[in-house]
C-alpha cells in the first residue's frame, strides 16, 4: 500500500508541475476569465429574455445580461481547463509511455492525472464565481460553483480523452475551441432563443448551464443536471484510459515469435 501511494504522489506532483509550467494557461486563469465576464457585463443587453429549466420543467424570465454571465463564465473555464489537460497529456504522452513500458503502472498515472484535473478545475471555478459574484448574486453561489466545476470536469475529461487519441497539437486545440464555443453559445439565451432545444441536450455544457441559471436564479437545487457534467467526464477518461492501455501496451513478449520467423525465413529450424 504504501508502495503504491508514493508511486502515485510522484505522478501527481508531476503532473502538477506540468500545469505550473504552463504559464499561458496560468495567464488566462488570471486574466482571461475576469476580461471576458467583465465583456459581459459591458456588452451584453440587459433585457428579460426566456429559458427553459428543464430541471424544475418551467419556462422563466431571466436577465439578459446575467445569463451570459453564467455563458462566459462556462466558456472561460471549459476553454482554460479543457485547453490545460489537454496541453499536459499531449506533451507527456512520451515519458508516460516510457515510464509505462519500464513497468511503472498505468492506473497510477491516469490517477494522477485526473487528480491534478480535478484539483485545478475545483480552483479556476472558484475563481470565476468569486469573479461573477463581484459583479452579481446569484441566488445559490455554491450550487453555481458545482454548476461550473461540472463544465470543467467534462472538458477537462475531453482534453485527456483528445491527448492520448490525437497525433497533432493543433488539431486537440482546434476541436476543444471549436466545441466549447458551439456549446455555450447554443446554452445562451440571448445569442440562441431557442435554447430550450432538444439538441443542446446532447451537449457537454447542457447540464452545467442547466444548473447555472438554476442556481443563479432559484432555489432549487438541480441535483440530476449537476451529474451530466461529471457523467461526461467519466465517459471520456474511459475512452482516455482504454487509449492510453493501447499505445502503451507491453509487446515484449511478441519478440521470441519474431526471432522463430526469422530463422526459418533463413533456413533455420522453427
Amino acid at each position: 500500500m504504501r508502495r503504491a501511494w508514493t508511486r502515485y504522489s510522484t505522478a501527481a506532483g508531476y503532473a502538477v508541475v506540468e500545469h505550473l509550467r504552463n504559464r499561458l494557461a496560468l495567464a488566462l486563469v488570471v486574466f482571461f476569465i475576469p476580461l471576458w465576464i467583465t465583456l459581459v457585463v459591458l456588452v451584453i443587453t440587459d433585457a428579460d429574455v426566456p429559458f427553459l429549466v428543464r430541471a424544475t420543467h418551467q419556462t422563466i424570465t431571466v436577465d439578459g445580461n446575467d445569463a451570459s454571465k453564467l455563458s462566459g463564465a462556462l466558456n472561460a473555464v471549459t476553454l482554460i481547463v479543457g485547453f490545460m489537460m489537454f496541453i499536459v497529456t499531449y506533451r507527456s504522452a512520451d515519458f508516460d509511455h516510457r515510464l509505462a513500458g519500464a513497468g511503472y503502472p498505468r492506473t497510477h498515472l491516469l490517477a494522477a492525472k485526473l487528480t491534478s484535473l480535478v484539483a485545478v478545475s475545483a480552483l479556476i471555478c472558484a475563481y470565476a464565481v468569486t469573479v461573477i459574484c463581484w459583479y452579481w448574486t446569484p441566488r445559490q453561489p455554491g450550487v453555481l460553483w458545482l454548476a461550473v466545476f461540472g463544465a470543467a470536469l467534462a472538458f477537462g475529461g475531453i482534453g485527456v480523452m483528445l491527448g492520448a487519441l490525437l497525433r497533432g497539437e493543433l488539431e486537440g486545440m482546434f476541436l476543444i475551441i471549436m466545441l466549447s464555443i458551439i456549446d455555450t453559445g447554443l446554452q445562451n439565451p440571448v445569442s440562441n432563443p431557442d435554447s430550450g432545444s432538444a439538441v443542446v441536450r446532447f451537449l457537454p455544457c447542457y447540464g452545467p448551464m442547466q444548473a447555472s441559471i438554476t442556481a443563479g436564479f432559484l432555489h432549487t437545487v438541480p441535483a440530476t443536471h449537476l451529474l451530466l457534467g461529471p457523467l461526461w467526464f467519466l465517459g471520456t477518461v474511459a475512452v482516455a484510459g482504454l487509449a492510453f492501455r493501447l499505445r502503451t501496451h507491453d509487446r515484449r513478449h511478441r519478440i521470441p515469435f519474431l526471432h522463430r520467423v526469422h530463422r526459418t525465413a533463413d533456413g533455420g529450424t522453427a
